[in-house]
Order: structure tokens, then C-alpha cells, then sequence
């Protein structure tokens, strides 16, 4: 199931076709298959952007029942199709759209589900490796009925394109009961505009956490963003008490990150904060607990305090820059 942003196919469904596109090729060449529900926008774009990635068909799945996004309904649209293919395979990116399509999917078949997937490693039994714990921990799990049913954790895999032909496009009308339409989205708004960049997609995030000390306690971290070139990013306390936008929080309940340079500031390092930012190339934390499971799972560590340290970075980075 391809998930689209503003008519565009969204990052993690692209990298859920880079990790079928592996499983395909150690099937002997499986066929991929995009599944989009609903208005996608301009569908001969999409068919070109999944063909890009691997797939060799775009199903498109139309009718008033997906007028607006619902559980139940998108996951009679992927078991209609999922029927009609003979599918051995269904996957989704592990968005909390993406999951909860996959888990009304797995109940209908009566079958499990993996979320979460980082890897597989074998076909028979197909095993999987996933994300347990807020991404803490890893677990191996055999799903050993078909169809097998899984999503892909976000920045597991890289969405490379292949320059593939565009997908064949074939549009469908699944038949979806009054029951699955009880719980749908009704409305939407705008969200809140991020001032600072896509947070998702940045290469050097600047982070900061309860050691801020106050919404007034960041202008240094605002300052060594903006030296580096990069984003602010803050831990969940951040945002529960006022200090920033929720559309910087970092953690499971916000976005997750995979920059080349994460710096996170004052941020102990929770297990929600951590699936947000497990992703990281290189991590250079700033804490005055040497013992903070940030400091201690960081790839570089200054034991410090984030007030005294950060300035006198930016110092040094202001004299070598001129």
C-alpha cells in the first residue's frame, strides 16, 4: 500500500518498495504491486514514481467509500485486491495510517502481523527482524502463513529509485460494507507550518530537551542550527510544556529522524525519544549525566552543561567560519 502527501508518494512508502523490491529479488523476481486508495492526485505520476521503485502495476482503488480515509474501509479496499491477486505478500509502511490498515487487514485474515520491520532473513520460513520496545530492541519473527502481513519502520531502508518503466495503471471499485464506514476521518486541517524545515528529511538536527531549562533557554541550540546549516528538533517534555511546536518533537509520538549529524542537547535519552532518533548516522550528545542513556548510546559524548557548552561551540564555529 503506497501512502501519497499532497498527491506525491510519501518517503516511507518508498523505502517500503526498496525492502520488496529486495524480498522480490530473493523470490526470483515476485511481481510488485502499488496499491493508492482514494485521490492520489495525478495517477500517471504516481504510476511513474513506483515504477521508478520497482513496482510493475499501480492499483488504484476508487468510489465514494474512499472519499476520506478510514481503518476498515482501506483494509477491504487492500483485502479485495489482496483476493483478486493472490498476493503472497502485504506490506505497508509503519505509519500510524499504514499500521492500522495492516491490523484490520490481519484480523480479517485471521493471520499475524509484524510491525515495525527492519529486515528479513529468510523465505522459508519467511522471518523478519523488527522494532520492539519504542525501537529499543530488535525481535526475530517467523510468519509462517500466507499471506505474510508486515510494515516497514521508517529510514530502515534507502528509497532508491532504478529508473523502471512507469507502472501499468488499473483502477478498481472494491466493495466496502456500511460497517466499515462507521469510523472514518470527517474533516482535516491545515497543520501547523514548519518554520524551520522539514525535520524529517534534514541532514543535521540540533536537539534539545528538559535542559533547556525554559522556553527562553533556546538561543543557543536556535544559533548552532542555524551555524550547521541544519534544524531544531526537542524531546516530548518540550512540547508538553509550551516551549516549542509539536511539529519539532522528535520520538515516537513525533517524527521519526535519520540525519547524518543528530546533537541532542539536555535529552536524557527516553525509550520514546530514542525510537525517534535511533536512525542517526552520527550522534554527539550534550548532557551533564554521564550515565543518560543518550550519553551512553551517543557516538560522541560531551558531559556538560548544554548552557556553557553550546556557546562556546558556536564561538569556535563563528572564528574558523570568518
Amino acid at each position: 500500500m503506497v501512502e501519497t502527501e499532497a498527491g506525491v508518494a510519501s518517503e516511507v512508502s518508498l523505502e517500503t518498495l526498496a525492502l520488496a523490491r529486495s524480498l522480490s529479488q530473493a523470490g526470483g523476481g515476485i511481481a510488485i504491486r502499488a496499491l493508492a486508495i482514494g485521490d492520489v492526485g495525478d495517477v500517471s505520476a504516481l504510476a511513474a514514481t513506483v515504477g521508478a521503485h520497482g513496482a510493475s502495476e499501480l492499483v488504484h482503488a476508487t468510489g465514494d467509500a474512499f472519499d476520506s480515509y478510514g481503518g476498515a474501509s482501506w483494509a477491504a479496499a487492500v483485502q479485495a485486491v489482496r483476493a483478486e491477486t493472490g498476493s503472497v505478500v502485504v506490506t505497508a509502511a509503519g505509519t500510524p495510517r499504514g499500521n492500522e490498515v495492516v491490523a484490520h487487514l490481519a484480523a480479517r485474515l485471521d493471520v499475524p502481523m509484524a510491525a515495525n520491520v527492519v529486515a528479513f532473513s529468510g523465505l522459508s520460513p519467511f522471518t523478519v527482524t523488527r522494532q520492539v520496545v519504542g525501537g529499543s530492541a530488535l525481535e526475530e519473527m517467523t510468519l509462517g502463513t500466507r499471506p505474510a502481513l508486515f510494515t516497514v519502520a521508517g529510514h530502515s531502508w534507502v528509497a532508491e529509485a532504478v529508473d523502471g518503466p512507469a507502472a501499468t495503471v488499473r483502477e478498481v471499485q472494491p466493495e466496502v460494507a456500511g460497517a466499515d464506514l462507521v469510523a472514518r476521518v470527517v474533516s482535516t486541517g491545515a497543520k501547523e507550518a514548519d518554520e524551520s524545515g522539514s525535520l524529517k528529511s534534514a541532514s543535521i538536527v540540533v536537539g534539545a530537551g528538559r535542559g533547556a531549562g525554559s522556553a527562553d533557554g533556546f538561543g543557543a541550540v536556535d544559533e548552532l542550527a542555524s551555524l550547521l546549516g541544519g534544524v531544531v528538533g526537542v524531546s516530548r517534555v518540550v512540547t508538553s510544556l509550551g516551549w516549542r511546536p509539536h511539529h519539532e518533537q522528535v520520538g515516537q509520538t513525533g517524527s521519526r529522524i535519520a540525519p547524518d549529524l543528530y546533537v541532542p542537547c539536555g535529552i536524557s535519552g527516553a525509550i520514546q525519544h530514542w525510537a525517534g532518533c535511533a536512525s542517526s548516522k552520527v550522534i554527539v550528545a550534550v548532557n551533564t549525566d554521564a550515565e543518560a542513556p543518550m550519553v551512553t548510546r551517543a557516538t560522541y559524548a560531551v558531559v556538560g552543561d548544554m548552557h556553557e557548552v553550546l556557546p562556546a561551540v558556536n564561538e569556535e564555529i563563528r572564528r574558523r567560519s570568518g
